[in-house]
């Protein structure tokens, strides 16, 4: 299913605040935040000339965030790099003077993070990158985890010793539940979904996510004209469609959101033109994109930026792991998890239909890029789907 964005705030600027956390500014901070980071490393950027010629569009290039800080995942650059501003904020309030990245390790800083608690929710990925950034800084984390995350996914957040919480039900659950209980402890929620009264700190998870625009634009022989990306609550594709609209202007490319058909929430928010909640918890195999409740904060960037919503099917993303595992042509071997090419699932099925090539203008000389949001951050699962171990499929390109 595809639904074009005829709302009337399409292709408006964005709100102030919105501008500001996804803007030039924001970008370069992130991006100063990370370069005191000791395993920080640029994503690989691919060229996928074989896909590309299969699928009718001039090139296709995918943004490999599988290895961003260790953590398998794009979520390595929000929650952590959430984490340590809140922790330099909290240092300069209390010691009276603007405290530094480059202090992290200074006694009276550290001092103040261990006092300090950040608790989120989490399907797998943002729990993991929350727990890193408190460890990086020397302060407590707590991750709310809903009964549809894997053991071993619980067991690679907990590795980073965060306190682990098992809830029952959705995503949703876990978020409200979280939320519930940080402000009853005083504790610090660092969400990646917002709700009133709480989405500066969304927002500063948000632009740790624009690192990836940058680091795709410097490599890209020319900006592209398609992006599809995926969504959970949002999150992520309001901010990569957001910096892009900033930074090429009337020249962005058209944008499509790819959604799980199990748990569109932010289809379902399009249709009614405003934040809604799934009725139904259906759950889906791209586990870290089950998510029944659209963001407002998301939502409110995506109804400017976001050209078109789309659905994609359960069998057509376990085809697209396989795909970029066994890759054709000179096309490099890939390790794409569950949810990590959902946006590349909606390029496929756009591209096999007529109807949907015109609506989106995808034609020949089209270049699109893609994110591909995670590796195999569980590797049991991911074999299961594939029928390789994830260190098999990078053998074919060592």
């Amino acid at each position: 299913m595809i639904l074009l964005n005829r709302r009337p705030e399409h292709r408006q600027p964005l709100v102030a605040a919105d501008a500001s956390a996804l803007g030039l500014a924001g970008v370069d901070e992130a991006e100063r935040f990370l370069s005191h980071r000791q395993n920080h490393a640029e994503t690989p950027l691919h060229a996928l000339p074989a896909l590309a010629a299969e699928l009718g569009v001039g090139s296709l290039h995918l943004k490999d965030e599988g290895l961003r800080l260790g953590l398998g995942s794009f979520k390595a650059l929000g929650g952590s790099y959430a984490v340590i501003r809140l922790v330099l904020e909290e240092a300069s309030k209390r010691l009276g003077r603007t405290v530094d990245v480059t202090e992290l390790d200074e006694s009276d800083v550290r001092a103040i993070a261990a006092g300090m608690t950040f608790v989120c929710a989490t399907d797998g990925n943002h729990g993991r990158s929350v727990a890193q950034g408190a460890g990086l800084v020397g302060a407590r984390s707590v991750v709310f985890v809903h009964s549809g995350v894997s053991d071993e996914r619980v067991a690679a957040i907990a590795r980073f010793g965060a306190e682990i919480v098992r809830v029952d039900g959705g995503y949703d659950h876990s978020v409200r539940q979280a939320a519930e209980v940080a402000a009853a402890r005083g504790w610090t929620v660092v969400s990646d979904t917002s709700w009133p009264g709480y989405e500066r700190i969304p927002g500063l998870v948000m632009q740790g996510y624009t690192v990836i625009v940058r680091e795709a634009l410097r490599h890209l022989p020319k900006p592209p004209t398609h992006v599809f990306l995926q969504a959970g609550v949002g999150g992520f594709a309001a901010a990569i469609a957001g910096h892009l609209a900033i930074v090429l202007g009337e020249d962005r490319p058209m944008v499509t959101v790819v959604e799980p058909a199990r748990a569109a929430c932010i289809f379902a928010t399009a249709e009614a033109g405003r934040p809604v909640k799934i009725p139904h918890e259906e759950p889906t195999v791209m586990a870290m994109l089950e998510c029944y409740e659209a963001s407002p904060v998301a939502w409110r960037i995506l109804s400017r930026v976001g050209d078109a919503f789309m659905t994609v099917e359960e069998e057509d993303a376990v085809a697209v792991m396989n795909r970029l595992a066994r890759p054709a042509g000179d096309d490099p071997a890939i390790v794409s998890g569950e949810s990590g090419g959902a946006g590349l699932v909606g390029l496929v099925r756009a591209a096999a239909s007529p109807d949907t090539r015109a609506a989106l203008g995808l034609d020949a000389y089209s270049r699109v890029l893609v994110i591909n949001t995670e590796g195999a951050t569980d590797p049991g699962r991911y074999a299961e789907l594939v029928g390789m171990a994830p260190e098999d499929v990078l053998l074919q390109t060592a």
